[in-house]
């Protein structure tokens, strides 16, 4: 399957995670963090999808925000998690695993071959 035909709920599932993911690298901007996620399989994430998450990150305290120049064109903003934010980006990583785990249990018999249960 094409990632661009991933269920757009499953998509609305997993990318809060994998946006804290991509920022415990470090600081990005939203444009970054959209090619990453495309990168990673996840298709293209539109800016009305990345940033209303971004500022509900940011709300939380998980993540702050900083304004830097641009190179040679306008400035960008940065976003870069914060202490509660690193801790949270791992927490949320860690139950994501688990719940991969178990819905992976439940749906690989799915998989199986008629009868070999």
């Amino acid at each position: 399957m094409e990632s661009d035909q991933w269920p757009s709920e499953w998509l609305r599932g997993v990318l809060g995670v994998c946006v804290l993911r991509i920022l415990l690298d470090g600081p990005s901007y939203g444009y970054a963090i959209t090619q990453r996620l495309e990168q990673a399989g996840l298709g293209k994430v539109k800016g009305g999808t990345l940033y209303p998450l971004l500022s509900r990150l940011e709300d939380a305290g998980h993540v702050a925000v900083e304004w830097r120049p641009g190179e040679g064109g306008p400035g960008r903003k940065f976003f870069a998690l914060t202490e509660q934010g690193r801790g949270h980006a791992q927490e949320q990583t860690a139950r994501w695993a688990d719940f991969t785990t178990t819905t992976r249990g439940l749906l690989d018999r799915a998989l199986a071959a008629p009868g070999s249960e």
